[in-house]
């Protein structure tokens, strides 16, 4: 099924398919700088960094991109996905060896740091289509490379093994908390309380609400987090049938090599749902979909029970229409389950944006000025796509906090 979000200009999603495809090219030139860097020392400094296997573990670095490449080319393989046939260059322009300088108009809207058989439905008309033979094809910027980056890391967030103690360090008191005010639903009626998930980044979050049993739907404004999202959603066959190499991009904070190359397999469930499952994902702008009125045929259209934000306030412009938005959608008596930092990503940002960013002890007196009683708050720490056994991490001190509609 198509994905796409028609309110993103076609110059954003177009830049998609030439970043995936240019991912191995773009990370070879990387790892090459540093043979040439290696072979530009002093002979008797590279023949000690030889006996150390520098050169052996460059060597292993660019297998892993190539692995990386192919489970990449899987999320793009399918022009389905673009809602259309992609008219692909035949022939690849030469790349230059190095890396190209990030696009300052761009924004981040990672947590991340750097030194992000069966079919679940993904709404909304298809990317635009777009000709490479009527104008020069799109060359990705390092800020785009950095978001493919930062979608391998997601992925082993929220569909490996390996992520399971992270995402439940936020998941798991969410989840504990919706199921806490719907207590007294009989197991098998909670399908008829639909609950919202914006932000929803890779999907593994609203997927286990609707594993729970009630209806669910996640929105959310990437294309990368929907293109992979779509690959686990509904073109994964059985548990750990991809491999990839997230770490290999940066040889900082690193305690030994193993740390650097070693394979996460994902997912770490079949993500299937019972026959009968509400289960969608709604791509676009928070803002613009559900703070508008919409067709009432709409999947995203009507009241919810909850409405369930991880680490996603933040992401707003301006808060106090999230925080209106939020208050406008849900049903009366309906809960807002919320946890996360304070990471306003549009502070500082050089697009001209507004920002509006609160302290902690002002996002809740606004809530409750909007129409929220707040309850059952504490700080959580939390980490966020953190190399658990790299020598950097940042630790959230996340807030957490359910709320009830009372007017």
């Amino acid at each position: 099924m198509p994905l796409s979000d028609a309110d993103i200009e076609e110059g954003k999603s177009s830049s998609l398919h030439p970043t995936f495809r240019k991912y191995s090219s773009y990370h070879l030139a990387a790892n090459n700088r540093r043979r040439k860097d290696l072979f530009a020392l002093p002979q008797a400094d590279q023949v000690l960094l030889d006996q150390l296997g520098y050169k052996k573990k460059l060597d292993e670095v660019d297998k892993a991109i190539s692995a990386n490449e192919q489970f990449l080319n899987q999320i793009v393989v399918d022009p389905e996905i673009f809602g259309g046939d992609e008219d692909v260059p035949e022939e690849e322009e030469e790349e230059e060896d190095e890396a190209t300088v990030p696009d300052s108009s761009s924004h981040s809207h990672s947590h991340s740091h750097s030194h992000s058989s069966h079919s679940h439905s993904h709404s909304h008309s298809h990317f635009p289509s777009h000709s490479h033979s009527s104008r020069k094809e799109y060359k990705p910027t390092a800020f785009d490379m950095d978001k493919l980056r930062s979608t391998l890391k997601q992925l082993v967030r929220d569909w490996s093994a390996e992520g399971q103690e992270e995402r439940e360090i936020s998941y798991g008191p969410m989840k504990e908390a919706l199921l806490a005010h719907f207590s007294d639903i009989p197991e098998e009626e909670r399908r008829n309380f639909r609950v919202l998930v914006p932000g929803s980044g890779l999907g593994r979050l609203a997927y286990d609400v609707a594993s729970l049993g009630f209806a669910c739907q996640g929105n959310e404004f990437s294309h990368y987090m929907l293109l992979a999202s779509f690959l686990i959603l509904n073109k994964t066959e059985r548990p750990n049938m991809h491999t990839i190499y997230p770490y290999v991009h940066s040889f900082s904070n690193l305690p030994d090599r193993a740390s650097l190359l070693r394979a996460i397999t994902i997912p770490d469930v079949e993500p299937t749902l019972p026959r009968g499952s509400v289960f969608s994902l709604v791509a676009g702008d928070f803002e613009e979909i559900y703070g508008k009125e919409s067709d009432p045929n709409e999947p995203q259209a009507g009241l919810w029970d909850a409405i369930m934000t991880c680490f996603f306030i933040d992401t707003a412009k301006n808060v106090v229409n999230y925080l209106r938005i939020i208050h406008k959608i849900l049903a009366p008596g309906g809960v807002w389950i919320n946890l996360g930092p304070l990471l306003w990503h549009w502070e500082d940002n050089n697009t001209n944006d507004p920002s509006v960013e609160l302290d902690l002890v002002e996002v809740k007196q606004l809530a409750r000025m909007v129409g929220f009683e707040i309850e059952n708050e504490r700080t959580i720490d939390a980490t966020y796509t953190t190399n658990s056994r790299g020598m950097l991490g940042y630790t959230y001190r996340t807030a957490f906090w359910t709320a009830k509609k009372i007017i």
